[in-house]
């Protein structure tokens, strides 16, 4: 197939520019690739897919960024911190290229589809940009600029590359299945909507589809991805005039995974408060594969910055979601996001954030301070007035609340038998594997004969940090 005219009629928008600048043999040449991933879970999945596809197209994945005949960074927006990470990788690539003049070097994802062409006048050693809903484009971009020494751009929205990315890597005890793409909600902070598009949501049956198929290959666990996953379906029926406050998509989706044969444990991310209604508490509550873990993002404490993130909820709200939670389950455990720092926050203020984290129990937490993210309504509108050093204050007091916390909740696990998926060896002790019980507690344990990847095993936890739980396996305590 001639990839120029794929990436044609798959509605690509390309910037070709021809340069002089070295010689490539030609596609036959280059044999591998390395994916270098920055970000949220969603870009995890999008380099293992763009990778499956890859291989498809011939290509085998290079054991390291030296070695590779192809080395794309997939990429972030959503903080400053995690941009001028990648900005500094991109710029350190130009010795690769010395070192080896064959090698194209590709963005992709969200910085990608934010920054666009000014990427390429930024590093002039960089080959292409590639957006999020152009990534199927990537094996025919590659093709191209091997053959022709041309620079390329692909950032149009809107392309249905759902079919050409649903490869998994086989053997995986767990899987990421992308269930919708987008956001509707446009928080003041973020960027989101501008680099992912509007909400849009896989038809159920396929999410299911692709369910049994993990679940064949011997995948144990399913995580689904959605940027605003309480939202599936939702802008879907208020299109077709089927909307209704009381109903969840996403419920009846969790209902239909949760019957696949084979699958023993389902996680999701991230929900909005917003739409945890009675059907979706319901699910997730009754459901026995669905984990009682759950990572909802906050924000803030304060109602005030939550109006001015536009995050539609209060912090009221919030919690009554939390001890809804805790009332009907035995065992749960909650995550969240927080932004410190925000645009005229007040000690006040902070101090309802750090109330709301303690009331809610939190034993997880992202903390950020807050970076104004150009394009968004809080960069355009706020002014970016709380001084970096009570940012960096107010986050190390989150952060010291977090362990303390932490390990008083661990410290409850100690003498007590907990269910474990196993993942595998441990990445700092090749003696002792590790996994995750169904609160998403990490558990390091000895390696016993005849344990594989997948076994769901009874711990006996006998010791505790804020970060992990250690024991033996139930036979052996």
């Amino acid at each position: 197939m001639n990839s120029a005219r794929a990436c044609t009629a798959a509605g690509c928008s390309h910037i070709l520019l021809f340069i002089p600048r070295r010689k490539v043999s030609g596609h036959g040449m280059l044999k591998t690739f390395h994916i270098r991933t920055y970000g949220c879970q969603m870009n995890e999945r999008d380099s293992e897919a763009l990778g499956c596809l890859l291989e498809e197209h011939g290509y085998t994945l290079a054991p390291g960024e030296e070695t590779a005949d192809i080395l794309i960074f997939n990429t972030c927006s959503v903080r400053d911190q995690a941009e001028r990470k990648v900005f500094g990788k991109v710029g350190l690539t130009k010795r690769l290229r010395r070192q080896r003049p064959e090698v194209i070097i590709g963005v992709i994802g969200c910085m990608a589809q934010e920054h666009g062409a000014a990427l390429l006048e930024r590093f002039a050693h960089l080959d292409f940009v590639v957006g999020t809903d152009q990534l199927h484009t990537v094996p025919g971009i590659v093709a191209e600029i091997a053959r022709e020494r041309s620079r390329r751009v692909a950032t149009e929205t809107g392309a249905d590359d759902t079919e050409a990315l649903s490869g998994h890597r086989p053997g995986a005890v767990s899987a990421f299945v992308s269930v919708m793409r987008g956001c509707n909600q446009f928080c003041s902070y973020c960027v989101v909507p501008q680099v992912r598009g509007r909400e849009r949501s896989r038809l159920p049956e396929d999410v299911v589809r692709e369910v049994r198929q993990l679940a064949g290959q011997g995948t144990k666990e399913i995580f689904l991805l959605g940027q605003n996953i309480t939202a599936y379906g939702i802008a879907e029926a208020r299109r077709d005039g089927t909307y209704s406050p009381d109903a969840s998509p996403f419920a009846d989706l969790l209902r239909a995974v949760n019957d696949v044969p084979g699958v023993e444990r389902i996680r999701f991310t991230s929900p909005h408060p917003k739409f945890m209604n009675q059907a979706f508490l319901d699910a997730v509550c009754e459901l026995p594969k669905v984990c009682k873990a759950f990572h909802i993002p906050l924000q803030s404490g304060a109602d005030r910055i939550l109006e001015l993130m536009h995050r539609g909820t209060t912090a009221k709200e919030y919690l009554a979601r939390i001890r809804h939670l805790r009332e009907r389950l035995p065992e749960v455990g909650f995550s969240t996001d927080i932004i410190v720092g925000f645009p005229t926050e007040t000690d006040v203020e902070f101090a309802a954030t750090r109330q709301a984290m303690n009331e809610a129990g939190f034993d997880m937490a992202y903390i950020f301070k807050y970076s104004p993210r150009p394009g968004t309504k809080a960069a355009e509108k706020l002014p970016d007035d709380v001084p970096q050093s009570v940012k960096e204050e107010r986050n190390q007091i989150l952060l010291a609340d977090l362990v303390a916390r932490a390990e008083s909740a661990n410290t409850r696990y100690q003498g007590r038998t907990v269910r474990v998926l196993v993942e595998g060896e441990s990445k700092r002790n090749s003696t002792r594997w590790t996994g995750r019980s169904d609160t998403n507690k990490v558990c390091i344990f000895p390696r016993t004969d005849g344990m594989q990847p997948g076994d769901l095993v009874d711990v006996v936890i006998t010791r505790t940090t804020a970060n992990s739980l250690f024991g033996c396996v139930a036979e052996e305590a």
